[in-house]
């Protein structure tokens, strides 16, 4: 194996001078990244990254837009390291910065907002404390209630004094906008910012990345994979590309796609399914209802898509039927059989049937455990499998969602977020559910890959009738691939019925 090449940085001792408006932020050049041995994270890549101006990173999953993201900040995946080109931010080297020196220049001058930014709020923290914890000095509530209406929030409804877990996706994703932007940084470093945000939403987003890049000469880079969002505010892409290309799905899986909504021969299998009756959630204490009386089912073998505005409620009542969301009031039934509403109380063969792929894959994976360590989990739980077939059958589980098999030996920080994602499916799908319960599997994905995975989910569904429940805002998937859906609004079941009928009315 040949020894990885050594980090080529040139340093800078001073930092930038702010007073030169037309001197770059942050640069990088030939810039590769990879683990020394290992796989390669971010094949040589390039960016300037100017004062006032949005920077877009756009290429497929797994091409290192977040990688790049990272480097940004000094903070790689442990083990990951520089191994060519140059890296300059703010003036400085970032790799050779004292973790004092790193962790000063981050507090004050960078700020990051992940994919799934909701992990990164205090779910015991109010939201006015939340925005106002990063401030350099603890700000009047005024100036928080000030941030909260720049990122397009409500102030005068209560959400200031709610948590972060009685809120939407989309409102979590401003509260942490918001919260970043608390601490005066001259670069913003965005990861998908618009990811599970409905296209009203994500317009909403665009204009307001173009409002805080002028109004506060905000550097701002983002990894994004709508190219709709690109279109609409950045000043600058740069295109990565995949350190290799993902295989299609083989043939023992490429099957043809079952009847859709457009096709008149779209037919379900006849009995109960999933179904909830009268479903009521509320947050902070009972002053904001996520749900009131919704009813909801999918009869086997469907393709049934939960679709709405952000905040309407999708997330909420798809964690209802998985069993991980406390209800006030909810009737499930599975088969017409009573489902224990916690999923802790429910039998094994159910816990088995059911499966959900939530949006962010991280709260499915295990950090500390290899990608082949979490899918051999579930086999032991629910099946009877010898090592050796496990083995095998982890194989064939990351073939279905286009990933190599050395992949097994991989941990989830070496993995990008649309291939963490796809590791997160085969998770779900190692117990062979009846039903699999999927949130904004799609969202951090680019266009071919949420295709080819829809796809896969679809031929799942065509060859052994396994349900599929998806939330999604993205309704050219929903259009191709559902028959039914139930339409959300402020927690209230606006609709239901075929997609071909409802969906001009979305």
């Amino acid at each position: 194996m040949n020894t990885p090449a050594q980090p080529v940085v040139t340093p800078v001792t001073s930092p930038v001078d702010s007073s030169d408006s037309s001197a770059p932020l942050a640069t990088a050049a030939g810039l590769e990244i990879r683990f020394p041995g290992g796989p390669v994270l971010l094949r040589p890549a390039s960016l300037v990254v100017e004062a006032g101006r949005i920077t877009a990173l756009t290429g497929a999953s797994g091409s290192g837009k977040t990688t790049l993201l990272r480097a940004l900040i000094g903070h790689l995946p442990e083990g990951a390291a520089v191994t060519g080109g140059e890296l300059t931010v703010l003036g400085h080297d970032l790799t050779a910065l004292a973790p004092e020196e790193l962790a000063r220049l981050r507090r004050t001058s960078l700020a990051y907002v992940g994919q799934d930014p909701g992990s990164a709020l205090n779910p015991r923290m109010k939201v006015r404390d939340i925005v106002a914890e990063t401030a350099p000095c603890r700000p009047e509530r005024s100036a928080v209630m000030e941030l909260l209406r720049e990122v397009r929030l409500p102030t005068d409804d209560g959400l200031p004094d709610r948590r972060p877990t009685a809120l939407s996706g989309g409102q979590q994703r401003r509260v942490a906008l918001a919260r970043a932007l608390a601490r005066k940084p001259d670069i913003l470093l965005l990861d998908e910012p618009t990811a599970g945000l409905d296209s009203a939403l994500r317009d909403e987003i665009a204009d307001l990345l173009r409002h805080l890049a002028a109004r506060h000469d905000l550097a701002i880079v983002m990894a994004c994979h709508d190219p709709e969002l690109v279109e609409a505010c950045a000043d600058h892409t740069v295109h990565l590309t995949a350190p290799t290309t993902p295989a299609r799905l083989s043939a023992v899986h490429e099957v043809e796609r079952g009847p859709t909504a457009d096709s008149e021969e779209a037919v379900v299998a006849e009995g109960e399914g999933i179904a909830a009756r009268a479903v009521h959630v509320s947050f902070h204490g009972k002053a904001h209802q996520a749900l009131t009386a919704v009813d909801f089912t999918a009869s086997p073998g469907s393709r049934t898509a939960i679709v709405g505005p952000s905040g309407s409620g999708k997330t909420t009542l798809l964690r209802v039927l998985a069993g991980l969301q406390h209800a006030d009031t909810a009737d499930l039934t599975l088969d017409g059989i009573p489902l224990a509403p916690a999923v802790r109380k429910r039998p094994s063969a159910h816990q088995r049937r059911i499966q959900l792929v939530p949006q962010n894959p991280l709260d499915a994976l295990n950090p500390s455990r290899t990608v082949g360590a979490q899918l051999d989990r579930p086999l032991r739980l629910h099946t009877k499998l010898s090592s050796g077939a496990r083995t095998a059958r982890i194989a064939e589980l990351l073939q279905q969602v286009d990933l190599p098999a050395d992949f097994a030996n991989r941990y989830p920080a070496e993995l990008s977020g649309g291939q963490r994602q796809r590791v997160s499916i085969a998770r779900a799908l190692a117990t062979g559910p009846d039903i699999l319960l999927c949130d904004e599997i799609t969202s951090a994905l680019d266009p071919d890959t949420a295709t080819s995975v829809m796809e896969l989910l679809a031929g799942l569904n065509a060859e052994q009738g396994m349900t599929l429940v998806l939330v999604s805002h993205e309704l050219h998937l929903v259009s191709a691939y559902t028959d039914t859906v139930h339409l959300l609004g402020d927690g209230r079941l606006v609709a239901h019925g075929p997609t071909r009928e409802l969906l001009p009315t979305i």
